[in-house]
């Protein structure tokens, strides 16, 4: 869901959209804590734990980025990497794991090598700081 603010200011209306954050996490309060993060950074969150449901939200509302987390059960993330590389997503995606540092390397240069813009990665549990640097980093530029 995109949040416009819609204000009238002498007869003139003004539209201010937020970049949508698709993000992915079985952990509920870690995925609160980074769709909080992304918020307060300008970005408008969506979260979800499942798989055919992330799917859903991406092809119904694209997103301007990403935020999956590998280790999930019953999927892969891998498989999201593929799927966005398949969908052309060209935003960046931003993985965020509690795997070994090797295996997030691996996975980032996977999701570089499928085409994909790919920022990060950052092992759990994720920082603030680390986070807000990466989600302002990213934003879009705003339209002129």
């Amino acid at each position: 869901m995109r949040i416009i603010y819609s204000t009238t200011f002498e007869q003139e209306t003004i539209v201010i959209t937020r970049p949508r954050l698709l993000l992915i996490d079985d952990e509920p309060q870690l995925a609160a804590f980074v769709a909080n993060a992304g918020r307060m950074c300008g970005f408008d969150p969506t979260t979800t734990d499942r798989d055919d449901d992330f799917r859903a939200r991406f092809i119904e509302h694209r997103p301007e980025m990403v935020a999956l987390d590998l280790g999930m059960p019953g999927m892969d993330g891998v498989e999201l990497l593929r799927f966005l590389s398949d969908h052309d997503f060209g935003g960046p995606v931003l993985i965020i794991s509690g795997f070994d540092r090797r295996v997030l390397e691996s996975a980032f240069r996977l999701g570089e090598a499928l085409g994909l813009k790919m920022v990060g990665p950052i092992e759990k549990p994720a920082r603030l700081d680390t986070l807000e640097a990466i989600f302002k980093q990213q934003l879009p530029s705003p339209a002129p």
